[in-house]
């Protein structure tokens, strides 16, 4: 393996995702100019990050589909390139309306990179070093999120919301224009032709995969729980007792910077210690930032945050790793579509069911359902890992027995040839 071109794979996705992510939420620090400027109720104008993660969701497999038929850096230039151009378009439509159009097919534009990148990773690294592969990608997730989220809300302050989403933009064109320049062609994906019943086959491959519903869960329930805490974190700041002003509670984006560490160092370790007790780990971590963040202290707060938000993207790092190297080589790019699918639709359910729970039982009962989704994400962890071990075994046990068969056939057939 060339450690050259290898290099050039995890920059180019680091960049990739930092643009991806800073594109998708773009809108999000300067959702009060939106409403103010469009007079419209917060709900209202939450519609401009729903229409996108809905799009991203809804798009994820057949753009995963279309990467095996028309080759996978193909889609993924196509799709960022796309995306940038409708984010630089933003700024300069008056019609709120259009607006959500506009950020309903950046969603889907934006899924022709989040679906395909873990299976081009998996496949043109030869699974060697994945973790550690995954972990940079999933940190530049993290640092784009953080980055457009701190550039659009500090340049919004001055710009109105105008200003903030053009800024953001144009971070996200440098990084989409050394993404297509460092980005190397496939070396090890054959195209496939374009047929309905093998991308079926693929697609029913990822499903029927019992090992692979422990990664789907994850992502589904551990990005449900993070979109909740950070749909309402504000609100729980803002209020008594803790009467944080608006403008501090917006620096709780910071906490993005622990994703960007523990995803690197969560793919390292899953390489040397296996995914199975690093996930777990990571979810674990998770839990505990949820308990600490029950204090009514603010500084408490922040450090569950900070160990909340680090958890979540160890796992997520792991996870999605997971994803690339149990599917078979017939069902890669269609898994990787499901758990971009199970990923994005957590976080459109999740984040209204956790804001509804939230609303009904306050921080506390909101706190004991997402400890209930994460349990249930652990579980699945727990049965994937029995699972793949007893299938080991058993296959361990046939090797013996076919190669004593093949022994014993081998033998009789030079008793026969003797007796001749």
């Amino acid at each position: 393996m060339d450690q050259a071109r290898t290099n050039r794979i995890r920059i180019a996705l680091l960049l990739g995702a930092l643009a991806l992510f800073a594109l998708l939420y773009a809108p999000q620090p300067v959702l009060p100019q939106f409403a103010e400027a469009f007079a419209l109720a917060p709900g209202t104008v939450a519609l401009l990050i729903s229409a996108a993660t809905l799009g991203l969701a809804v798009a994820a497999i057949p753009l995963g589909a279309l990467a095996e038929v028309v080759g996978r850096r193909r889609v993924m230039i196509g799709a960022l390139l796309v995306a940038e151009v409708l984010g630089l378009l933003l700024p300069w439509v008056p019609v709120f309306p259009v607006l959500v159009a506009i950020r309903l097919v950046q969603g889907i534009a934006i899924a022709g990179l989040a679906a395909v990148a873990t299976a081009y990773l998996a496949e043109e690294t030869g699974g060697k070093n994945l973790g550690t592969a995954m972990g940079l990608y999933v940190a530049g997730t993290t640092i784009g999120g953080m980055t457009g989220r701190l550039l659009g809300g500090v340049v919004g302050d001055f710009a109105g919301w105008r200003g903030g989403v053009l800024a953001v933009a144009l971070l996200a064109a440098v990084c989409t224009a050394l993404f297509v320049v460092l980005l190397p062609a496939e070396q090890n994906h054959r195209r496939k032709p374009l047929a309905l019943a093998p991308l079926l086959g693929g697609l029913r491959a990822a499903l029927r995969d019992p090992v692979l519903y422990a990664p789907y869960l994850v992502a589904a329930l551990g990005m449900g729980s993070f979109v909740t805490v950070y749909n309402v974190l504000g609100f729980r700041l803002t209020a008594p007792p803790l009467l944080v002003p608006p403008a501090l509670a917006a620096l709780a984006f910071l906490a993005y910077a622990a994703g960007t560490v523990t995803s690197t160092f969560a793919g390292r370790a899953a390489d040397r210690y296996g995914r199975t007790r690093v996930l777990l780990g990571g979810l674990a971590v998770t839990v505990l930032g949820l308990l600490l963040m029950l204090a009514d202290s603010l500084g408490v707060i922040v450090v569950g945050l900070v160990v909340f938000t680090g958890g979540f993207f160890a796992a997520h790092s792991v996870a999605s790793g997971w994803v690339g190297v149990q599917a078979s080589a017939q069902a890669r790019g269609q898994a990787s579509a499901l758990y971009q699918l199970a990923y994005y639709g957590g976080s459109s359910v999740g984040g209204v069911v956790g804001g509804a729970a939230y609303g009904a039982w306050d921080w506390s009962g909101m706190t004991a359902l997402l400890c209930c989704w994460l349990a249930v994400a652990a579980v699945a962890v727990w049965v994937a890992q029995v699972r793949s071990r007893r299938s080991r075994r058993a296959g361990a046990r046939r090797a013996p027995a076919g190669a004593a068969a093949a022994s014993a056939g081998s033998a009789a057939g030079a008793g026969r040839c003797r007796s001749s």
